[in-house]
């Protein structure tokens, strides 16, 4: 979630998902990008030397990149990746937060934790592992599940790198029937115009620097194309929505009591003496004090923490004039919303299904939505996404691991939400299995019944 809250500031910063399936070359590029930005100490490139590690190695820079990023002891082991890796480097334009995620089908709930924290996905697809025979070419079902993935979270920019080019020594051909693939799958799983850029993330090609070896390649580098990204958070442009976190009281004297509101602006800002409404209660109120952070005591009136507004991403603690009721999981929106969200106790969602026991429709789980959670039961599946295909199988009573459907869902009570395309923060959800109390689906919602 991005905290920055100046827009240049934030576009100063791309936080990325590096996704694609086992042995694309995820990890390696990853290397590839941190090599060649000079992000690695000394000691790293030492002890990666490839006289020590005998797996894939790169020849210019003497070392096994992919092991920048395979952290964990089993993933070294075995040569994949288990664990999102998170890695950090800056070029003199821009920096970067990049997650290495899984390929393997199994740790599929960790590409969607690395993802929803992105605002761009890159992923990585093997030319040597497309069926190049069919018409269009056969992608491989991870690659097509990930980019599913992708598009459900709402992710603006993707990027897809056809890594391996080298093996076929950078035909043309090759490239534009995988291509012509990449763009039948795009368009059918909804997703923007993707950028397709020919790579060899062993050599480096078209990595960080273009290369002579794909002059009919005009577009620009990975890292080019990283560093111009108009990565402005799209709630900005939103309406307030504060969800209510924490109530902080100090009794005191008449002068000295204290009430302060805590949680994080999702998006949009507030001001000092704006009007603001507390849903689910409908009641208006005015801010009279703001602080910034979670301290809130009353003596920060006299400290910089005390703040005439503040924007999206930042925790603040809110006061208001009017003495009303209000507690965790209360929504503040601006009082003159003219696309205020939903107060429902019924509505639809596009489930990320992640845990290994498929989603029941007797069983009961809690969904928390913001700072708030509800009892919810599944009403019905609508549909199940099937990745070979791509089309959707109705008549399902069940939702199995790693599967992508649309679910109709009935709550024990009432809840203030956005639909997903208005509001990522607002319009997403976990699903919790009150037995096991684990995270068994991500949602984001797509119709609301008002109540």
């Amino acid at each position: 979630m991005t905290q920055n809250i100046n827009p240049t500031a934030q576009q100063n910063v791309v936080r990325f998902i590096n996704a694609g399936s086992v042995d694309d070359g995820k990890s390696t590029l990853i290397g590839r990008l941190l090599y060649d930005t000079k992000s690695i100490l000394v000691d790293q490139l030492e002890s990666l030397s490839k006289t020590k590690h005998a797996r894939v190695t790169s020849s210019d820079a003497g070392v096994d990149l992919a092991l920048l990023t395979d952290g964990l002891e089993a993933e070294r082991e075995q040569g994949i990746t288990i664990d999102v890796a998170y890695r950090y480097f800056s070029t003199p334009k821009r920096k970067f937060i990049v997650a290495d995620a899984p390929g393997h089908v199994q740790y599929t709930r960790n590409l969607v934790t690395g993802a929803s924290q992105s605002d761009v996905a890159v992923i990585l697809v093997d030319a040597t592992r497309v069926d190049l025979n069919t018409k269009p070419a056969t992608l491989l079902a991870q690659t097509k599940r990930h980019a599913a993935i992708v598009h459900l979270l709402g992710l603006r920019h993707v990027v897809f790198a056809v890594n391996k080019m080298d093996l076929f020594q950078f035909d043309e051909t090759v490239f534009n029937s995988i291509k012509e693939a990449i763009e039948d799958l795009t368009e059918k799983i909804g997703l923007p115009q993707p950028t397709l850029i020919p790579v060899s993330a062993l050599l480096g090609t078209n990595v960080v620097t273009a290369s002579k070896d794909t002059p009919w390649y005009k577009g620009p580098t990975l890292l080019e194309w990283l560093e111009v990204l108009d990565t402005s958070p799209q709630s900005e442009k939103t309406a307030l929505r504060f969800p209510v976190q924490y109530v902080a009281r100090q009794d005191g004297s008449a002068s000295d009591d204290f009430r302060g509101y805590l949680g994080q602006i999702e998006s949009g800002s507030i001001l000092k003496g704006q009007k603001i409404k507390v849903l689910p209660g409908n009641l208006e109120a005015t801010v009279s004090e703001i602080y910034l952070g979670n301290r809130s005591d009353r003596n920060q009136a006299h400290s910089n923490n005390a703040v005439e507004s503040a924007q999206t991403g930042e925790a603040v603690a809110i006061c208001l004039s009017e003495d009303i009721d209000v507690s965790r999981g209360c929504l503040f929106v601006s009082a003159d919303d003219v696309t205020p969200p939903t107060l429902s106790k019924q509505l639809s969602a596009d489930l990320c299904w992640l845990d290994s026991e498929p989603l029941s429709l007797s069983r009961k789980y809690a969904l928390r939505h913001t700072t708030n959670t509800v009892g919810a039961k599944v009403k019905g599946i609508q549909r199940v996404l099937d990745v070979e295909t791509l089309s959707h199988a109705s008549d399902i009573h069940a939702l199995n691991t790693n599967e992508i459907g649309r679910v109709d869902f009935i709550l024990q009570k009432p809840i203030v939400a956005d639909l997903f395309e208005q509001s990522q923060h607002t319009g997403a959800f976990i699903l919790i299995d009150e037995t096991s109390n684990h995270t068994v689906a991500a949602g984001m919602i797509r119709e609301v019944t008002a109540q």
